[in-house]
């Protein structure tokens, strides 16, 4: 009896077929309909991919959202500190607070100490015929660099300081404390020497900013122990410069920011 060959596909079995896509299902590649060739989804929902998610910051970068506090703002925070310290001594100064007691009760307990040369010397480096050649001597060399933009800024910072010293000794009237005469309050010479030797090693070099810094405590301890200024008179003077010179340092590249976001506008 002959057997009937069966044939290779039966009903039930499945026949290799390529893939086919389904109505209604999201391609994760198809190209959008700008032609742009990035990813979307067929029915219209944001990607659900981190990548997809993020968002470009300025100049197409990717950013974050909420924007991540940076630089510029621990400068404001710190400006306003120093603002905050200076209006606090200037009230002790004027009203006769306690802060005012016990600033005049240590200048008495400290004048005349250590050596009277050296003291001499670092008070006399707040004078402008030894401080105002340093700064000068570092903006021409930050012109001749290209950094005109922060020469200007140190230049118009050391001019602000009589500008804004002058009037406060008159307001608070304060006398000194081996001269009866009054205008003591905030020392000149400490807000000379702060803004000449820290704006000079910022035009120069970052590396010389510990330097000046010593320069400029320098100064100010001699201020107190020749007995020229009671102690707030120089924290006061600090204060206020420390403010002073980081908004004329930063205001260059505040500007060029502001200049950049103008023209992408």
């Amino acid at each position: 009896m002959r057997e009937t060959p069966r044939s290779q596909e039966t009903a039930g079995d499945p026949r290799p077929e390529p893939p086919q896509p389904r109505p209604g299902r999201a391609f994760a590649h198809t190209t959008g309909a700008s032609g742009s060739g990035s990813p979307h989804r067929s029915d219209g929902r944001p990607p659900q991919t981190p990548r997809g998610a993020r968002q470009t910051g300025p100049g197409g970068r990717l950013g974050t959202t909420p924007p991540v506090p940076g630089r510029p703002a621990l400068l404001l925070v710190l400006v306003a500190v120093l603002i905050a310290l200076f209006a606090l001594i200037t009230w002790q100064v004027v009203a006769g607070g306690p802060l005012r007691v016990l600033d005049e009760r240590a200048s008495r307990a400290v004048v005349g100490d250590g050596p009277a040369g050296l003291a001499e010397f670092l008070a006399d480096l707040g004078n402008m015929p030894v401080a105002l050649p340093v700064l000068a001597a570092a903006v021409a060399y930050a012109a001749w660099r290209g950094r005109r933009a922060h020469a200007l800024a140190a230049v118009l910072a050391m001019a602000l300081v009589p500008t804004l010293v002058v009037p406060l000794k008159e307001l608070t009237d304060r006398p000194g404390p081996l001269n009866p005469a009054t205008g003591y309050f905030p020392s000149g010479h400490a807000a000379t020497a702060m803004v000449a030797y820290l704006a000079a090693a910022l035009l120069v070099s970052r590396w010389l900013l510990p330097a000046a810094a010593l320069l400029t405590a320098g100064t100010g301890a001699g201020l107190v122990l020749r007995g020229y200024h009671w102690p707030l008179d120089v924290l006061g003077s600090w204060c206020l410069c420390g403010a002073l010179l980081i908004a004329a340092w930063t205001a260059p590249r505040w500007w060029r920011a502001r200049q950049r976001r103008r023209s992408r506008a």
